[in-house]
């Protein structure tokens, strides 16, 4: 195909409109079609893609001969029958957000189905894309902390932003916050380890957040803050900490990996326009950010000689501007894009995205039933 590539955004609330404005970073690109339930969200994502043709049956969009590539953005628990839909109809590449799924059993149906497609499917692990955490797995695998043995991914963020339907407040939509928010840092965790997880263990509850909300009677049951330990087939360890009630927290993200050489870290900060925002409520509308940034650093701490080194991250301010990932989601974009065009490899696979899932599924589970999940089980 020639190197122009029409986009069709289907979810076009406040992660659609970051891949609105990083697909507008690339060039010869246009987002020629959106799908949008929601009005005001379809509203604000439209000023962004003025040239775009407004569906209002899904049917129609993907049948549309023009789109070259589909980028499905919307609530976790609706990817199921969206990919159905797509896998059923003429191939065009596709990029799905995480998580690909909120099951094991739809996972493997998408896969299943996906064999006789002919088109790329990548699913969206924007966090090994962040230049901060690219550059601490490219060190990892040049040997500078020699083999990895632990594996720390500490989050400690704000709460869930409102988004239309209040989805996000139950598991039964989301899959659970373990694999919602936490599929990324699973995925991370296996692409570290260059391993499969063989056995979860997790300890969290929702114990702050929305407790104080119901819809039809009920209470969001979405955990807040968790300790999880993934066990590797190699023996590597991988330990998460998730707090989402940890507004003030300077970095939001921070990442470790230590060998028997010693201990490199990556230290992220969140989204700019969250930070020091006394009221949530409204982010979830908005389209960017435009006040100041704060950087990420790389710190290594190496056994011998002793004494940590400390270096800044720095992310071009336009990619900054783009979306709430530092500038991620523009690089998987330029490497998607290439894939449309018929260059280079899927790098997030469909099964990259079920073993993630499976990890948080796994995770979630483990919290229930106060003991260990075997991967093989589920």
């Amino acid at each position: 195909m020639s190197s122009h590539v029409n986009y069709a955004i289907i979810g076009s609330g406040m992660m659609g409109r970051e891949h609105i404005q990083n697909i507008s970073l690339l060039g010869d690109t246009q987002v020629a079609a959106l799908f949008e339930p929601d009005r005001e969200q379809l509203s604000l994502s439209a000023s962004l893609a003025p040239h775009a043709t407004i569906y209002h049956d899904l049917s129609d969009l993907i049948k549309d001969s023009r789109v070259d590539a589909f980028v499905i953005a919307s609530p976790n628990h609706t990817h199921v029958d969206i990919l159905r839909e797509i896998l059923a109809n003429d191939a065009r590449a596709v990029l799905v957000e995480k998580p690909l799924c909120t099951t094991v059993d739809d996972c493997r149906t998408i896969a299943e189905l996906a064999d006789s497609y002919r088109a790329p499917i990548w699913v969206a692990m924007e966090y090994r894309y962040m230049p901060p955490v690219a550059e601490l797995m490219s060190r990892v695998k040049d040997g500078q902390v020699g083999e990895p043995k632990m594996i720390g991914v500490q989050e400690h963020r704000f709460p869930f932003l409102k988004k239309v339907g209040d989805w996000n407040r139950f598991n039964v939509n989301t899959g659970g916050t373990l694999v919602e928010k936490c599929c990324h840092f699973f995925d991370l965790m296996r692409l570290i380890a260059n391993d499969q997880a063989v056995r979860v263990y997790g300890s969290g509850a929702p114990d702050v957040n929305f407790l104080d909300e119901s819809y039809g009677g009920k209470t969001p049951d979405m955990i807040d803050n968790a300790f999880v330990i993934v066990d590797f087939a190699s023996g590597i360890r991988a330990c998460l900490s998730l707090c989402m009630f940890c507004d003030g927290s300077y970095f939001q993200e921070e990442i470790s990996v230590l060998g028997e050489k010693g201990k490199l870290e990556c230290l992220v900060p969140g989204p700019d326009r969250l930070w020091a925002v006394d009221d949530l409520d409204d982010l979830g509308h908005s389209t960017g950010f435009t006040g100041s940034h704060r950087d990420s650093e790389i710190v290594y701490s190496p056994r011998s000689p002793k004494g940590p080194v400390r270096e800044t991250v720095k992310v071009d301010t336009s990619l900054q501007l783009a979306g709430d990932h530092q500038g991620s989601t523009f690089y998987q974009h330029q490497k998607f894009y290439d894939v449309v065009c018929g260059n280079g490899t899927v790098e997030v696979t469909l099964d990259d995205g079920l073993q993630a899932v499976l990890i948080g599924l796994a995770a979630e589970q483990s919290i229930r039933e106060h003991q260990a999940v075997e991967i093989a089980s589920l």
